[in-house]
């Protein structure tokens, strides 16, 4: 291991008891909460509405297939290829030397390995690809924050490592951009000039998040 790496480890690992260590009650129940996949279902539901709202079923349906693979993709490279390869034990792992330093909720500590997050994988490929299909401010703004959010819930419960965030999603960001210019390839997919019912899946996840501000409260 060069001296430049192990540099870079050390970093990543005070970085990440730094960022673990602001924490308090609510924020322990806002994150887990906040992580989860199901939670999001009715925000999933208004991405497929807008799209529906834009695109002939034709095209949607080819989009739809297109967020399948984006997911597919920079999960199973993640977790199938990557992660086997490096080995790296999550920080909460009790395998690992700094797992005694590292604040958990609710006794979660994941998987065994760590990198990449599949959680910031998904995230950022579900976004990015999103983006790459309509151009909208405000859309952009909000998905991006979300993904950031989702990403920094890991951090925050003590699974993941920055780098691990951050290779997670490069690696999502790759799927997305593979995946929409074989949309445009193959399929002919042009971008919308007016985005229809943009604000839908904004306010859908707005409403998500401040529900879950209120129930961490009890």
């Amino acid at each position: 291991m060069t001296e430049t790496l192990q540099w870079l480890i050390e970093a990543d690992t005070n970085l990440m008891l730094w960022f673990n260590s602001m924490h308090s009650p609510y924020f322990d129940n806002f994150m887990s909460i906040f992580t989860g996949k199901l939670v999001w279902a009715p925000m999933y539901v208004a991405i497929l509405f807008t799209m529906w709202r834009n695109f002939s079923w034709r095209t949607m349906l080819w989009c739809v297939v297109g967020v399948a693979l984006v997911i597919l993709i920079a999960d199973q490279v993640g977790a199938s290829v990557i992660r086997p390869e490096v080995a790296r034990l999550r920080p909460s792992n009790l395998n690992n030397p700094i797992s005694d330093m590292v604040h958990i909720v609710n006794g979660y500590r994941g998987g065994k390995y760590s990198f990449p997050s599949c959680h910031a994988a998904n995230s950022f490929g579900l976004v990015c690809y999103l983006l790459f299909l309509f151009r909208h401010r405000w859309l952009t703004c909000f998905f991006l924050l979300w993904a950031t959010t989702n990403s920094y819930s890991r951090l925050y419960l003590g699974v993941h490592y920055p780098g691990d965030l951050l290779a997670g999603a490069l690696l999502g960001l790759i799927a997305a951009a593979l995946v929409y210019l074989s949309l445009r390839k193959f399929v002919g997919y042009e971008r919308p000039s007016k985005v229809r019912w943009a604000y839908l899946p904004i306010g859908v996840g707005l409403l998500t998040t401040l529900c879950i501000a209120i129930v961490s409260c009890f």
